[in-house]
């Protein structure tokens, strides 16, 4: 399954929701990201894809520090799952990748 592309992300934390861009490319045959949301661009950490489960870890520092770990059930073009901050309750994550319109492109 690929995961690559650009994903708009929702996440719904205790504070409200919390909308983010998630971006998966492969660099020498391993999987990499970077997530951008709340004025930060912050790089994804043991980014894993097995089967249909993907896995990452980031940190971020607005609205607060926190580190989080996300673990998502990628189906074709959408993903669900839960975004987990230290001894926080999960929070419930959705995405659609972003796809390119026809015209688009130059």
């Amino acid at each position: 399954m690929s995961v690559e592309g650009t994903w708009d992300l929702s996440i719904s934390t205790p504070i409200g929701r919390i909308k983010a861009v998630a971006e998966f490319r492969r660099e020498d045959a391993v999987l990499v990201g970077t997530a951008r949301g709340a004025g930060e661009e912050v790089p994804l950490n043991d980014v894993v894809l097995d089967g249909d489960r993907l896995t990452w870890r980031q940190a971020i520092t607005k609205p607060m520090r926190l580190n989080l770990a996300f673990a998502v059930t990628i189906d074709g073009d959408s993903l669900t799952g839960t975004s987990k901050a230290g001894r926080l309750p999960a929070s419930k994550v959705t995405g659609e990748r972003r796809t390119l319109r026809a015209g688009a492109e130059h």
